[in-house]
């Protein structure tokens, strides 16, 4: 039985599917082949709709790719971990979720993973560098709890 994780922020276009592609080529380095991620919001007006295009050209321009992704809305599941980008995403999603940030050994208590929608790119930047650092974490958590 795979292990699976859901990601999840607001429209599912920006920092949640951000989060899920990088997450998956960090399993995949660390040999995490069973893992499944996947990435949803706790908004439905995305459904369907592709990553934000500021988001996708940030992935593409470090080497990701994204554009596969198809936004779609938070069904509580058969997850081992339900992590939010953000506090307020946190408190509607079901008890025992975590934030994504968690899990970046130098990231303090309680940080976020802010919305970069509303910003520039730097934003967009600052997001990829975050969810980096927190898919290590979070890839050397799963190799030892799952």
């Amino acid at each position: 039985m795979s292990y699976r994780v859901i990601l999840v922020c607001m429209g599912n276009i920006c920092r949640s599917p951000m989060a899920e592609v990088v997450l998956r080529r960090t399993l995949e380095e660390h040999g995490l082949d069973d893992v499944v991620v996947e990435s949803a919001g706790t908004g439905d007006w995305h459904v369907g709709g592709p990553m934000d295009s500021r988001a996708l050209a940030t992935l593409a321009e470090a080497g990701y790719d994204g554009s596969a992704h198809r936004a779609q809305h938070f069904r509580i599941g058969e997850y081992d971990l339900v992590l939010a980008m953000d506090k307020d995403n946190l408190r509607r999603l079901p008890r025992g979720a975590r934030l994504f940030r968690s899990f970046d050994p130098d990231a303090p208590e309680g940080a976020e993973v802010p919305d970069p929608y509303y910003g520039g790119q730097e934003g967009f930047d600052e997001v990829l560098r975050m969810v980096e650092a927190a898919s290590r974490g979070l890839a050397k958590y799963i190799e030892h709890h799952r």
